[in-house]
């Protein structure tokens, strides 16, 4: 299992878009500057935080801004955001295990029930951290 490069790149972008909004005008290719990938892959993120409503874009040279007070922003937030979990389930199993084998018919009554207090136990982690304790947390680094 691994969350894809989203996860950290809308960080990234609330994270550089919380420090340097009074500074100047955050564009997409801002951004890429910032975290060193295609700006079109920004832009992507951008949508997809702008439609779970934490941020608004401006088109051209508009920028980009953060629409709720930054305590009231978590890590899961942004997870929830960018990130494909289908069936709210973060954990995928290989299709059609051996009904044959006693492993295969039996391997979702063996993990099922495990994996899924650690997917809450991480959502849990997640909805604990704000972007405004982040910022705290950097204020030394970001200055």
């Amino acid at each position: 299992m691994q969350i894809s490069s989203r996860f950290t790149i809308a960080s990234h972008i609330l994270v550089y878009v919380a420090t340097y909004h009074e500074e100047e005008k955050i564009t997409s290719d801002v951004l890429a500057t910032s975290i060193q990938v295609n700006p079109v892959i920004i832009r992507n993120i951008l949508s997809q935080l702008k439609k779970a409503g934490l941020i608004a874009v401006k088109r051209g040279q508009g920028g980009v801004t953060i629409l709720k007070p930054y305590d009231q922003i978590s890590l899961f937030d942004l997870y929830q955001a960018v990130e494909s979990v289908k069936n709210n389930q973060l954990f995928h199993f290989h299709q059609q295990p051996s009904q044959d084998c006693p492993v295969g018919r039996n391997i979702h009554l063996l993990l099922d029930d495990k994996l899924q207090r650690v997917q809450t136990a991480m959502e849990k982690e997640l909805s604990q951290i704000s972007l405004a304790q982040i910022l705290a947390d950097g204020r030394a680094y970001l200055s």
